[in-house]
């Protein structure tokens, strides 16, 4: 029998358990560095399954290492668990309908990717000790993706400086080798002070902060012609300074996320920005602190691993989908935007007309880019490291949307989940058995830094945070 047949039956004799997981931390639905159920649920698990458990490691409460085995090589499964606000929804149903109104919900899938990555960790642990493999296999829970950089932080404790190789996955509408160069990113709070006063009777007495934060971005705004084409600014009005028109005032800030495709490209248009935010306090009489919040490096592909995990993931196949799972899928695709589904038409004309992607996409070496960020890049600057998706919801459905959080916990997205834990596993066996890859494979990553150093982009005295 061979290392992927073993690793597929390990993975569904305990596929309750993790569909189980899975789905209590898609209830949890905790965000960034709050997720203290969601971390609970998974260090239980871990130590259940024999793992010693690490907690609160880096200096996060929700952060830990679960370890099995000794000595080299060590193999990192980087797993995440965190939701976003304001996402609630209902499961298994093809209208909107939050089952908290302003409440949380898993819209980037990070509950499959959690309990899909603990599948790996423990499949790997079972093969490894029914064939005696040397080496170490470590689950890091690895809190905060969504708008914390959990993996920075980490990284910059030093956590990762000793693996061997990492390999992740990431829930999509797609079955892939994810390979592509992200956008590296700062996370910065503007927090003006101002001076209230009646707005009518003593205006001129006032000192607006809500003016400060308006001039501000419509600076920003004005940038974004003179900064290089891919990078990209974002920025959310966290506090208006009240709900009165009739008071001028006295506090306002506003969060930006600035993204380019090199930190110091970004560590360019931050101090632009951090200008105008200056230029908007001198206009409006106010004061503004700059608080940095967070940051993570672009990803640096490695294909020796992603072909490793291509030829695994190309004799596993793809989930394959009934005729319920295809019914429901069909009416979510009835929700898409003619936007959205012309854009699927363009990227993957072969799926234009499916609900549910039903093959593997080609895997050329060639690596896309993707403009969003990840954390997984500042672990790939310290190990070589590999990522697949597979498909979990309606394709050309976007992330971050009501119809990923209603999949998220339906027997669609649990098939997605456990065939990304088969393929993590047994290109993690595959690499055990093979260690002359793994040498390969940290040939290459030292070949593409060509002498540049991981530098965590986090200044060491930020502290991880739910919100500042």
């Amino acid at each position: 029998m061979s290392h992927i047949q073993q690793i597929s039956e390990l993975i569904e004799r305990k596929r309750d358990l993790f569909i189980h997981v899975s789905d209590r931390i898609w209830e949890y639905a905790e965000t960034r560095f709050e997720e203290y159920q969601s971390a609970e649920l998974l260090c239980q698990v871990l130590e259940k399954e024999g793992f010693t458990v690490e907690k609160g490691v880096g200096g996060i409460e929700t952060a830990f290492i679960g370890s099995y085995g000794a000595g080299k090589p060590i193999v990192a499964i980087l797993g995440e668990f965190d939701a976003l606000a304001g996402l609630s929804q209902k499961k298994a149903t093809a209208k909107q309908d939050p089952l908290v109104p302003g409440g949380n919900g898993h819209g980037c899938g990070h509950n499959l990717l959690g309990a899909g990555s603990l599948a790996a960790a423990v499949a790997v642990k079972e093969y490894m000790e029914q064939h005696h493999l040397p080496g170490t296999v470590r689950y890091y829970g690895c809190p905060g993706e969504e708008g914390g950089s959990g993996k920075t932080f980490m990284a910059r404790e030093g956590l990762f400086n000793d693996i061997d190789f990492a390999l992740c996955w990431h829930p999509m509408d797609y079955n892939s080798i994810f390979s592509v160069h992200s956008l590296a990113n700062f996370q910065v709070y503007y927090k003006f002070k101002g001076k209230s006063s009646h707005a009518a009777m003593s205006p001129h007495l006032g000192r607006s902060s809500l003016d400060a934060v308006e001039l501000m971005n419509i600076g920003v705004n004005y940038l974004r012609e003179h900064i290089i084409p891919e990078a990209r600014i974002h920025y959310a009005i966290t506090n208006t300074g009240g709900l009165s028109p009739n008071v001028v005032q006295s506090y306002a800030e506003v969060l930006y996320l600035i993204r380019a495709p090199e930190i110091s490209q970004v560590q360019d248009i931050y101090e632009r920005v951090c200008d105008i935010a200056r230029g908007a306090a001198l206009m409006t009489g106010t004061e503004v602190e700059i608080v940095f919040d967070k940051a993570c490096s672009n990803l640096i592909p490695n294909r020796v691993l992603e072909s490793v995990m291509y030829k695994n993931f190309s004799e596993l196949g793809v989930p394959v989908h009934d005729k319920n799972e295809l019914q429901l899928a069909e009416a979510i695709r009835q929700t898409l935007s003619d936007q959205e589904i012309n854009t699927v038409k363009t990227m993957f004309p072969d799926l234009a007309d499916k609900a549910l992607a039903d093959r593997l996409n080609p895997y050329d070496g060639c690596p896309a880019p993707l403009y969003g960020s990840t954390d997984v890049g500042d672990v790939s600057w310290i190990a070589p490291t590999a990522q697949c998706t597979t498909a979990c919801f309606v394709v050309g459905s976007p992330a971050h949307s009501w119809q990923w959080v209603t999949l998220g916990a339906t027997s669609i997205a649990h098939k997605g989940m456990l065939h990304a834990g088969k393929v993590l596993a047994a290109t993690a066996v595959d690499l055990l058995q093979h260690q002359e890859l793994i040498e390969q494979a940290k040939a290459e990553l030292n070949e593409r830094l060509n002498g540049r150093k991981y530098v965590c982009p986090i200044p060491k005295d930020i502290r991880a945070a739910a919100r500042r």
